[in-house]
């Protein structure tokens, strides 16, 4: 685990109300929404602090030095699926309770410092009473990549946090349960899954059930989650909600990433690496059946961008560029972090994609949230269901069909060796689309530049064929003291043809 990585995990929490466990799916799930709605209609209780004091005070490197045995990995020899659990202590000062369920038996599972190994300095915390430390949370494995091992893809641990990786993907961005007023100037609510039970999966299992039980000042809410791992890890999420408060921003499905620069960014860390981030682009697919693409940035202050939108069909925080070459970095291997989509498996109704962008000196802050935000306000009394299913790949969703964005860059339009070039105050902007339906094209078909800017003009817009079979996009923006809100798409015969490219230009930047 990097620093980055604990950092960036809020504390999870024990549940003390006792579980009476019930013998089919069903009946589990709908015992655990009795439970949230009980936890609902109570006053919020914060979770008793009960960690024996020799872990409260570990600090990163020592934690670092306490590590599950895989021999105690559990399901390991009965099930392609196996488990392993991690240890309290550092940042997770608050154990979650897990649970297996077994033919319609519930087992808690209780701490023990034998499926731990205490390396180097750790060793000396064996001689403290370690009872009641629980866990902070769990891995799941599960043969992706090779038939003879069992690959890590899914990580619970922190507040609501998880995250998924498929074939020959690196851990990159997260997803969480949910997002409560991000980026409010009330403060962030962050939602934690208290318990946790899970279905231990069979010989023949290809997908692994677990169910989680959230609670926080503002809800409380039941979690079904089916998890299928292979080249792309699937999650299919299924939630019931209890609001105990009014809620000003439901953040639905929200995932969490990291952009410090990229191909783009005009101001960058001394740093021998052309690009760093998890994420390069949100990508939306409208109920209208728009393809949106907006290239992510680290802005100077907190930036907050809506989507309005009716019914989506999905969106996502991908990461386009997979070339060794964009990054050079060896260990953080940015080229392998997956891209995440999220699809409504029910109509989510009027609402907004919402993209945060936070500012971030470096790499270690995870500072770009991307979520969906129903019209229709939760308050308090009244519960929600959700329904969708959210999974990691490495190129664009099936259902794209258009060219799609692969470079934006821009810089000053300055003429070269001109002393007083009447266009050196001026931007210009190159946005080259590949692929798709761009590979369909003859050359008798004309394309058309199909481009509009909120709070500005555009200066010589134009359509140019790459030399590999692409298309670029060129268009300058004239001096302004006003952001300007620009989109762009290639059109033939009044059809587009490739995304539509969005992107927000701030003249102080």
């Amino acid at each position: 685990m990097s620093v980055r990585t604990a950092a960036k995990w809020m504390l999870s929490f024990n549940c003390l109300i006792a579980f009476s466990a019930v013998a089919n799916d069903d009946g589990v799930f709908d015992h655990v929404i009795e439970r949230a709605q009980t936890l609902a209609d109570a006053p919020y209780q914060p979770p008793n602090e009960t960690l024996p004091s020799a872990l409260t005070s570990l600090d990163y490197d020592l934690y670092r030095q306490i590590r599950f045995n895989p021999k105690r990995a559990y399901w390991r020899d009965e099930s392609p699926f196996s488990m392993q659990l991690f240890h309290s202590g550092f940042i997770f000062q608050t154990p979650v309770t897990i649970n297996v369920i077994d033919d319609g038996d519930v087992e808690p599972l209780s701490f023990s410092a034998d499926d731990f190994q205490y390396d180097g300095d750790a060793n000396r915390l064996l001689e403290h009473d370690l009872t009641g430390s629980g866990h902070a949370g769990f891995r799941l494995h599960y043969p992706i990549n090779s038939d003879d091992y069992a690959d890590e893809f899914a990580v619970f641990l922190g507040a609501s946090y998880f995250r998924l990786v498929g074939r020959d993907q690196a851990y990159g961005l997260s997803t969480r349960g949910l997002a409560i007023d991000t980026a409010l100037a009330s403060g962030e609510e962050f939602p934690e899954f208290r318990e946790f039970w899970l279905y231990k999966p069979d010989e023949d299992s290809d997908s692994v059930t677990l169910l989680a039980l959230m609670d926080s000042p503002s809800l409380s809410g039941a979690y079904r989650i089916t998890l299928t791992p292979g080249e792309s890890t699937e999650a299919d999420v299924e939630a019931t909600l209890f609001a105990r408060s009014d809620i000003a921003k439901l953040g639905v499905a929200p995932l969490t990433s990291m952009f410090t620069f990229g191909e783009a960014s005009t101001e960058r860390a001394d740093d021998f690496r052309p690009q760093v981030h998890d994420s390069d682009g949100l990508l939306i697919h409208t109920g209208a059946d728009e393809w949106i693409w907006r290239p992510l940035q680290n802005p100077s202050s907190v930036r907050v961008s809506a989507f309005i939108d009716d019914a989506p069909s999905g969106f996502g925080l991908m990461q386009r560029e997979r070339d060794f070459s964009r990054y050079l970095d060896l260990e953080a291997r940015y080229h392998r972090r997956p891209s995440q989509w999220v699809e409504p498996l029910a109509d989510w109704g009027p609402g907004h994609v919402e993209l945060v962008e936070i500012p971030t000196p470096d790499e270690t802050h995870d500072n770009i949230v991307a979520y969906w935000v129903a019209e229709e306000a939760l308050t308090a009394g009244e519960s929600r269901h959700l329904h969708y299913r959210t999974f990691t790949l490495n190129e664009q969703p099936e259902a794209n069909s258009l060219g799609k964005v692969v470079r934006t860059r821009h810089g000053g339009a300055a003429v070269p060796g001109e002393a007083d070039s009447p266009s050196a105050d001026q931007r210009q902007f190159i946005v080259d689309f590949q692929g798709g339906k761009l590979d369909d094209l003859t050359s008798s078909e004309p394309i058309e530049l199909d481009i509009s800017v909120l709070n500005g003009e555009v200066l010589l817009p134009q359509v140019k064929t790459l030399p590999n079979n692409g298309q670029r996009a060129t268009f300058r923006l004239p001096p302004s003291s006003e952001p300007s809100d620009i989109r762009l798409r290639l059109m033939v015969e009044g059809e587009p043809i490739t995304e539509t490219w969005n992107y927000v230009w701030y003249p102080d930047a």
